[in-house]
């Protein structure tokens, strides 16, 4: 870190760049950096940004051991570093650290708002109702001012226990709460509304953003739409999705997914078609999960030909692929009921140009070859270059095809 010789910096300071580090160059070099600091400057802000880190990279052993050292070092005496761990706790999934941990915070220092959105974040995935009021209350007699994000916790948990008359009162707390400045907050407020099937609210919240806000962006309209159609207001939804198609220059493929999305799931395969080909006249580029909708419409439908163009296009939109490995089984699943060797064949080709080839998948080859009553070439030598192990399923298929014609040879070997 260069700095001008008549500058002098505070740990503070340290702390903001290290936190900086952290962003740009990861994990390693925010320690790297850190261990680097003259003994002076790592004090109680330099280490609160490290544990921020470690809590951003869900590093728990770490964080827990930097915690006792701050302990020993007497750098615990604000809520800031307890908040950070029951981040930590909550983004990993240690539900059951955090009351300890609000118990050495209370020791030390005192909650503030943060810490009790927090604790009400605990109480809604455990789905405690009666301790998440216990929660706001405290917050109240500590004469803390509850914010959006304290009522729109609450209002989610009233609204999965069916509780609607508080549900409502939360969100008309929440509402009087919301700033200018956070303007997810609105996109939170249709979306619990849309819970309560609060339609004229909706519409009124979504008519207020749009007079505050000059411009509203992807997510927010991604919302309103996902609550029209939620509300099966599908007609309201393809008029929000035009005027989307006609104000965002972003042309992003996941907007006009949710109307694919809503066509493919009442089977208007023919309206799922004629809306992805305006996509593509408006120079809307499909994504991958644009793909993945449409293999699973056409394998609805049983129109295996369009399965096997999309599912490739879908493997080939993206650089590394995160399988879903029930659309590859459903894939597979109609080439063996139709016997289609070439479509198999096709199958794994996409398969192993995304690094995907396991076992099933030459157990499924092998599986059409049977259904088509041929045999295949070379497989034993084609899973042994692919370095796909045989098992006892594999050794059955192969001496069940043994004895059948031979097939073609593979496009894919020819």
């Amino acid at each position: 870190m260069t700095i001008q010789d008549d500058i002098k910096l505070v740990p503070g300071d340290y702390a903001v760049h290290l936190d900086l580090i952290a962003k740009l160059r990861g994990i390693n070099s925010a320690e790297k950096f850190f261990e680097d600091l003259p003994d002076k400057m790592r004090d109680q802000s330099t280490c609160s940004a490290l544990l921020h880190t470690y809590a951003q990279h869900k590093e728990s052993v770490k964080a827990e051991a930097l915690m006792e050292k701050m302990s020993e070092c007497d750098f615990l005496k604000n809520r800031l570093p307890y908040n950070h761990m029951l981040s930590l706790y909550i983004s990993t999934g240690q539900l059951e650290k955090v009351p300890e941990m609000i118990k050495e915070l209370k020791k030390n220092s005192s909650p503030d708002v943060i810490t009790y959105n927090l604790w009400l974040t605990v109480c809604a995935s455990q789905n405690y109702t009666e301790t998440a009021e216990k929660v706001f209350l405290e917050l109240k007699k500590a004469k803390i001012d509850p914010d959006w994000v304290t009522y729109s916790t609450l209002a989610s948990i009233y609204i999965k226990n069916s509780l609607k008359e508080k549900a409502e009162f939360a969100l008309r707390e929440m509402e009087k709460n919301v700033s200018k400045k956070v303007r997810v907050a609105y996109a939170s407020l249709i979306s619990l509304h849309t819970s309560l099937e609060n339609k004229n609210d909706i519409n009124r919240i979504w008519k207020k953003m749009k007079s505050i806000f000059r411009k509203l962006n992807d997510a927010e309209y991604t919302c309103m739409i996902t609550s029209l159609l939620k509300l099966k207001q599908i007609k309201e939804a393809e008029k929000l999705y035009k005027e989307w198609e006609s104000d965002s220059p972003t042309k992003d493929s996941r907007v006009p997914n949710l109307l694919l999305a809503a066509y493919i799931n009442k089977n208007q395969m023919e309206k799922a078609e004629a809306f992805h080909d305006e996509m593509v006249k408006k120079s809307i580029v499909p994504g991958y999960t644009t793909w993945e909708l449409l293999t699973w419409g056409y394998l609805k439908q049983g129109q295996m030909e369009k399965v096997l163009d999309c599912f490739k296009k879908a493997v080939g939109s993206v650089k590394k692929w995160d399988p879903n490995e029930k659309m590859v089984q459903e894939v597979f699943r109609i080439v063996e009921e139709h016997g289609n060797v070439e479509g198999a064949e096709q199958v794994l080709i996409t398969l192993r140009s995304a690094g995907h080839l396991k076992t099933e998948a030459y157990n499924s080859l092998l599986r059409t070859y049977a259904k088509a009553g041929k045999m295949p070439l070379i497989v034993a030598e084609r899973m042994k270059m692919d370095n796909v192990q045989l098992d006892e399923e594999t050794q059955r298929l192969l001496e069940l095809t043994s004895k059948m014609c031979v097939g073609e040879v593979p496009t894919s070997l020819s």
